[in-house]
């Protein structure tokens, strides 16, 4: 079953005649295809417009959808209201987690329907990946793993965060990722206190944590990975956490299968951390979904009392950050199954000395 098929699908349950689709990553999850435009799916059919910058590769790519320009003269919105017109649709749904209050305005002006919000419909099923979007994350992850193995050859005292970040965007480039799932986060020494540090001047010195959080996209999907590494010898406190950080991802690791909730999740990692004295410097959820996005839904954190079903996937990133001094971050990407998880990531994560 296509996606759009499986948008088509879901209508019904939701008192919906037909979905509007004006978000990048809802398109996208539409229709295979990143460009600018709008899809509209209906029980029977879907139509995809797009501009004449992307009209070529559209139609080259896209299969099973009507694929077309607006005629000069004429705006997406007032194809969307005639296809409404044709098709008897009275509740429109739509993405209002994506749509600004100026485009609601616009086109609750120029289309004669009920918009009703329904971005909950792509978000249950972008939660679940299909096969073709576990072999996209799958291969954006073997890219980052391996990426992981040639920045740890370039490391070195002198190197300032900025080269290291610079330097993992082209590896991963040069191995065949479309671009980076977000800009990669490369911290030293005091900066790594900081969950989202910025990479700057500062450079690597002997003694240091390097913390470095990256990720690509292949076919459109989102890798994600964290490791924290020594440069020379790590003193016995860095050691004590770096250690705990990484039982506490193991354990998060083990509690993870489908059925569970968020929180418990989150809570079997952050007890781990809190029963070594370092609860108040675990300051984020234990992990995150992600996919076409590189945050999506559902969570590992308190506040997702919901289960999560399998075929979901979520980073495991615990850590502690001790401001002003130092932080830990271990972060691989899981699969929940019924009978507990698939870790993706294949990266080390031994305490690694350079």
């Amino acid at each position: 079953m296509t996606h759009f098929e499986k948008i088509a699908a879901g209508l019904k349950d939701r008192g919906l005649d037909a979905m509007l689709l004006t978000s990048e990553p809802g398109e996208f999850y539409a229709v295979g295809f990143h460009g600018e435009g709008v899809a509209f799916v209906t029980p029977n059919k879907t139509w995809y417009y797009t501009d004449p910058r992307y009209i070529e590769a559209a139609q080259q790519l896209i299969a099973g959808a009507e694929v077309a320009l607006p005629p000069k003269g004429s705006n997406y919105r007032e194809l969307v209201a005639g296809l409404v017109k044709d098709n008897g649709v009275s509740k429109l749904g739509f993405e209002e987690r994506y749509m600004s209050v100026g485009s609601y305005d616009q086109w609750t002006k120029a289309v004669e329907a009920e918009f009703v919000p329904a971005s909950d419909l792509l978000v249950s099923l972008r939660m679940v990946k299909d096969q073709g979007e576990l072999a996209a994350m799958r291969e954006a992850q073997r890219i980052t793993d391996e990426a992981l193995l040639e920045i740890l050859d370039f490391i070195r005292p002198g190197l300032t965060e900025s080269e290291v970040a610079a330097r993992l965007t082209y590896i991963m480039a040069r191995k065949g990722a479309q671009r980076n799932s977000f800009e990669p986060i490369v911290a030293c020494g005091p900066n790594g206190s900081k969950p989202h540090a910025v990479p700057g001047p500062d450079t690597i010195e002997r003694g240091q944590f390097v913390t470095m959080d990256f990720g690509c996209v292949v076919g459109g999907y989102c890798s994600d990975m964290t490791r924290t590494v020594a440069v020379g010898r790590p003193s016995e406190e860095m050691v004590r956490v770096y250690d705990t950080v990484l039982k506490a991802q193991l354990a998060g690791i083990a509690a993870a299968h489908a059925g569970v909730t968020g929180a418990e999740v989150h809570e079997a990692g952050a007890k781990v951390i809190a029963d070594a004295g370092y609860g108040e410097y675990f300051n984020h959820g234990f992990g995150h979904s992600l996919g076409i996005e590189i945050h999506e839904d559902p969570g590992f954190h308190t506040r997702n009392d919901k289960p999560i079903p399998a075929g979901a996937l979520l980073s495991a990133e615990p850590g502690i950050y001790l401001p002003g001094r130092f932080g830990v971050r271990i972060e691989d990407v899981i699969m929940l199954t019924e009978d507990g998880c698939i870790d993706i990531t294949h990266s080390p994560k031994q305490l690694i000395v350079l």
